[in-house]
């Protein structure tokens, strides 16, 4: 059976139809084909999959879509501008060499991006605790740490 919920995605309202057992993941990469977010183990171990709901970043493939009801998701794509133009995280991850497979970047960049929003000058240790809970298979964490590092320079001096 069926249940239709309502939530902020990306800032628009979505209505979708979804099904008891469905994970946010299957509904963000199904009906709402935002493809952006990836599924790596579906135990919520690699982050691959991270989102972030009302400000905090959360494995989607742990979390019943159901739960999202009325509140506000962000995935990877939402970070874009409205040219299509990279965040200034995302840029600092292409200048950084912080991609290399490219798997795991869409949660590390979510993860990042939680922290930034809660913390605007996050300091190496800061930075290292937000991403625990996403790994990397090529071994880019300096480049990761790096990337979020200047980041949080660049939107320093926006602010």
């Amino acid at each position: 059976m069926k249940t239709e919920i309502s939530f902020i995605l990306n800032g628009s309202e979505v209505r979708v139809a979804v099904e008891g057992h469905h994970r946010l993941i299957d509904v963000l990469r199904g009906p709402l084909r935002q493809t952006g977010t990836k599924e790596g183990c579906g135990e919520g171990e690699c982050g691959s999959c991270t989102v972030i709901i009302d400000g905090r970043a959360v494995n989607s493939c742990l979390y019943p879509a159901l739960e999202v009801e009325g509140k506000s998701v962000t995935t990877i794509e939402g970070l874009q501008g409205p040219k299509n133009e990279l965040s200034v995280l995302q840029k600092s991850f292409v200048e950084e060499g912080a991609i290399q497979c490219g798997f795991c970047t869409p949660g590390m960049i979510m993860s990042a991006k939680a922290l930034l929003d809660s913390n605007p000058a996050p300091s190496e240790d800061d930075i290292r605790n937000a991403l625990q809970g996403n790994l990397c298979r090529c071994t880019g964490y300096v480049q990761i740490i790096q990337a979020v590092k200047k980041a949080a320079r660049q939107l320093k001096g926006r602010r």
